[in-house]
């Protein structure tokens, strides 16, 4: 069992569409992990064991139909509890919406069922995917936070408990989880993936996005979910975008990256310094320090004001009906907001547009941005999911992000390395972060 826990999602599905492991067999030993880790972990907040056999075992009777095979074909997915599924609850983290049973699935759902993936079960989220943590552990250490708001996902991915997971992301909910669990993140273009059938807190912020174990898998999730949707807005037809034959190509000419520290850099800590300094020193001419102008100071302040105010609009029906059942901290979000002036919104929205003109420059130089994930590992304690601070510009400017576990602080807990590209080549990205992966492995073995 601990064998198939240690393949590759690709490697696992390959050997599932050929017959010589049964969907039923993976999905067992992916069982059998939760059982060993759920109690110290706490990554799922519903899960039903026999509900999850079933679906392995119709996905071996359609192998054994000699129907097409999907490219997921198999895979257990962890999906975040705020993502409507027809075949369990979603209640959003929240005692508001306890027993809330939708009538169908959200849309990336639906493509991962017609993908051949095996719905597993839903990751625990934050309340409303905001700062309220819920009941997960960080798997390294149960006193550190996971990080959230994707708090189960990634807990749960990074534990082998399951090959894939998706979450969302309006300020720094895939990148700081994945950093602090020790997974790859991957925080798509804003609009490459729907979010149809998922909480909606801000049209400006919210992404969909994946874990995975590796880049590539990361790559091959999200080319599924990479589908335009006449129910979301912000997406838009397009060709396929072919992410996992893209990473698997080699850069036509080495990638140039960009060290920006942005404006949480001072908040870091001192390990964080000490560790990205030694990482630039490592890729030599392959990276320099980039200073962002000093606009940029206020992209956090301009986030947090579009990122309120939508929140005050999104979940206004539960502040008015249930606000002694909300947290202080999300109360307090959804007051602030109902205050925004509508000019002031207007004002953030056209700061967006200046700082997404502003990073075009760089990646008119550089192939990705080099940046911390988070300000250090996962802090000590669960009252806190941490701070996103380094994930708030480039959720702001809807750029592709990924969070890559290369480095470790002195305590053993993962420090998560940022790389952002352009808006709209998240196939670039994903194939300089395979190449900063192998890069770093050539140095080590």
């Amino acid at each position: 069992m601990s064998d198939l826990l240690m393949l590759s999602a690709r490697d696992a599905t390959r050997l599932m569409q050929s017959g010589e492991v049964g969907a039923e067999e993976y999905v067992s030993a992916c069982l059998e992990r939760i059982g060993a880790r759920e109690d110290a972990v706490q990554a799922w907040t519903h899960l039903d064991t026999e509900h999850a056999i079933d679906q392995a075992r119709m996905i071996d009777r359609a192998r054994g139909s000699g129907r097409p095979l999907g490219p997921l074909h198999g895979l257990p997915v962890g999906i975040k509890d705020i993502f409507d599924t027809g075949d369990f609850p979603t209640e959003n983290g929240s005692p508001l919406d306890a027993g809330r049973t939708p009538k169908e699935d959200a849309y990336v759902v639906s493509l991962l069922r017609a993908a051949g993936a095996i719905i597993l079960g839903k990751t625990v989220t934050t309340e409303f995917a905001v700062y309220g943590p819920g009941k997960t552990r960080n798997p390294h250490n149960p006193e550190h936070t996971p990080g959230g708001s994707s708090s189960g996902s990634a807990a749960a991915v990074a534990d082998g408990m399951v090959p894939l997971a998706i979450g969302t992301q309006t300020n720094g909910s895939v990148i700081r989880p994945a950093a602090y669990c020790g997974c790859v993140g991957f925080k798509p273009t804003h609009g490459l993936i729907s979010r149809y059938g998922a909480l909606k807190l801000s049209r400006t912020l919210d992404h969909v996005g994946v874990f995975a174990r590796n880049v590539e898998d990361a790559a091959l999730l999200a080319d599924v979910l990479a589908v335009h949707d006449t129910d979301d807005p912000d997406t838009r037809p397009h060709a396929r975008l072919r992410l996992p034959e893209i990473v698997a190509g080699e850069p036509p000419l080495t990638p140039n990256l960009a060290f920006v520290k942005n404006t949480a850099w001072d908040q870091a800590d001192a390990e964080t310094h000490e560790a990205f300094g030694e990482f630039v020193d490592f890729l030599g001419g392959e990276c320099e320090e980039v200073a962002l102008p000093a606009p940029f100071g206020g992209a956090i302040d301009t986030l947090t004001t579009i990122m309120n105010a939508d929140l005050a609009t999104s979940l206004g029906g539960y502040y008015r009906r249930g606000a002694d059942r909300i947290s202080d901290v999300l109360k307090g979000m959804i007051e602030s907001g109902r205050k925004t002036l509508a000019v002031d919104y207007q004002i953030a929205l056209d700061w967006r547009e200046i700082y997404c003109a502003g990073l075009e420059e760089i990646f008119d130089r550089y192939d990705a941005i080099l940046t911390p994930a988070a300000l250090g590992t996962a802090p000590v304690g669960l009252a806190s999911t941490g701070s996103p601070a380094f994930c708030s510009l480039w959720s702001l400017c809807g750029v592709p992000a990924i969070t890559l576990p290369l480095m470790s602080g002195e305590n053993g807990l993962p420090i998560g390395l940022q790389l952002v590209g352009r808006r709209g080549d998240d196939g670039r990205l994903l194939r300089t972060a395979r190449w900063l992966t192998e890069r770093v492995a050539a140095a080590d073995a």
